[in-house]
């Protein structure tokens, strides 16, 4: 059965509301706007509610890309909290902030499989992004592999880390592709308790080496396979922006996982406003 996770436990984000093709978002202090095709029926709140709340406007200007048009001073980064984890949030040219904030039920997930393990936890996160949940599985006593293609995100990343005061605890920073990455993992002979990865529909290495998800994923996560240790403990998926179910998903882990539990279905954010549920992506998650 299909699973729908809400946001529950992140206090500094709001789902203001949502409409027209846009959502109306807080991240800590701060109210943006911003595009989201998806959202195709009407906003709740009237216009000028949205144009009085909005301090930063995201508007595009061509393939992916756009601008901020701020309505006052705002600073080039602040700081948001998930618990005791401490990470940056910023207005990114891709609209983005740095922070999805539907992963926070990952987050809290992950932390208890690792934690109800009582035994030293080998995690490896591809595709790793600004790292928020490589700090969460650190942070539950696990050591962990980032691996990101870009350089400005791992040291954005490494930034979230200073910012948590986690700079002690083992997290190996990898500037990679994904997927020669794990090509060499393969050929040392190592090993990971825990998979999770955020793979984009496309994209591009640090050399230019090109990812497909179609084309992509499940050669990848045949690969990973090959790393999982003899008593693994979870693998988890995470897409954006691909036209598939999450069933797409289950059925790759099913093709390529051992025996265990598989479960999958669609990220959500619930509104302020209205109280809608409004997907932002789909996963699956293999565990034991």
């Amino acid at each position: 059965m299909l699973k729908v996770l809400t946001l529950q436990n992140l206090q500094d984000y709001e789902l203001i509301d949502s409409g027209n093709q846009e959502r109306l978002e807080r991240f800590g202090s701060y109210v943006i706007a911003r595009p989201d095709p998806q959202l195709i029926w009407n906003p709740a709140l009237p216009e000028k509610e949205w144009n009085k709340k909005t301090d930063a406007l995201f508007t595009k200007t061509g393939d992916n890309k756009g601008r901020w048009e701020t309505k006052k001073t705002m600073p080039e980064r602040w700081l948001m909290h998930y618990n005791d984890i401490a990470f940056y949030a910023k207005l990114s040219p891709f609209k983005h902030t740095g922070v999805f904030p539907e992963q926070a039920v990952h987050w809290e997930w992950m932390s208890e499989m690792i934690k109800k393990t009582k035994r030293p936890i080998n995690v490896l996160n591809l595709f790793a992004y600004t790292g928020i949940s490589s700090l969460v599985c650190a942070a539950a006593g696990a050591s962990v592999t980032h691996v990101d293609a870009s350089r400005p995100t791992i040291t954005w990343a490494r930034e979230n880390q200073n910012a948590s005061k986690l700079h002690e605890k083992p997290i190996r920073w990898m500037l990679d592709d994904v997927v020669k990455f794990v090509e060499r993992e393969i050929r040392r002979g190592s090993t990971y308790d825990a998979i999770i990865m955020d793979p984009p529909a496309y994209g591009r290495g640090p050399k230019g080496e090109t990812w497909s998800f179609n084309e992509s994923f499940p050669a990848l996560m045949g690969n990973c396979q090959k790393l999982l240790s003899k008593n693994p403990i979870f693998v988890l998926v995470n897409a954006y922006a691909i036209s598939s179910s999450a069933l797409m998903l289950e059925n790759v882990l099913n093709d390529y996982l051992p025996t265990g539990n598989v479960e999958c279905g669609e990220l959500c954010l619930k509104e302020k406003s209205a109280e809608r549920l409004v997907s932002t992506g789909i996963f699956a998650r293999w565990y034991r």
